[in-house]
């Protein structure tokens, strides 16, 4: 679908951030220790940088089914029992969760804007153009529920789940093996030629 894609591609350019987190405290580090130029700005940066991140990347972590769910039972009911337990959460729950965070962040942001407001710095940056971050994300989960209610509806109708937009997952170690066409009992001989290999160095240092 078109939001798991816009989603996705705010997901992956928000995740730039972290690059620009990690230069940002790496360059005050050495400004710190090696230059004995602290900036006071710099901490403000790092807070909105991490807000940016961590708000942008909800919608994001949605639509991969990223966020933690408390599935002890859940996992094991039918597809269509799940779909109607996540339909009751999203429609009583999550829109209007979500919705009242768009509308408060929204207001919040304008009354930012409207009064210049700036962090409380000896060096203050200005921060309405990040509480601006906050309807969008808002805005952006909204949209993303809405496909997942989408989804639960499909599910119901068909009795299993829709795919989804794929992207970047953690390492996967049976596939990785099966890529590079290795099995358990080569890792197993592998392990004893190094265990052996050890032994057989420790008994010559003995012996010397």
């Amino acid at each position: 679908m078109f939001i798991d894609k816009l989603s996705t591609l705010a997901g992956q350019i928000c995740a730039w951030t972290i690059v620009a987190l990690t230069a940002l405290i790496s360059w005050e580090v050495f400004s710190r220790y090696a230059l004995n130029t602290p900036h006071a700005w710099v901490l403000d940066a790092q807070i909105m940088l991490y807000g940016v991140l961590f708000m942008m990347a909800g919608a994001y972590t949605l639509s991969k089914q990223g966020h933690v769910r408390g599935d002890v039972l859940y996992g094991f009911f039918e597809p269509r029992t799940q779909a109607i337990i996540d339909l009751i959460l999203y429609l009583f729950f999550f829109i209007p969760g979500i919705f009242a965070l768009s509308w408060a962040g929204l207001t919040f942001a304008e009354e930012s804007y409207v009064i210049s407001e700036k962090t409380f710095s000896p060096e203050p940056l200005p921060l309405w153009p990040f509480k601006f971050f906050i309807p969008a994300a808002g805005f952006g989960l909204l949209l993303q529920g809405i496909v997942e209610i989408i989804r639960c509806l499909i599910c119901i109708r068909d009795g299993e789940w829709p795919s989804r937009e794929q992207d970047v997952e953690e390492v996967d170690v049976d596939k990785l093996k099966a890529m590079v066409q290795v099995t358990d009992q080569d890792i197993a001989a592998l392990d004893t030629y190094v265990v052996g290999d050890k032994n057989s160095a420790t008994e010559g240092e003995h012996k010397q």
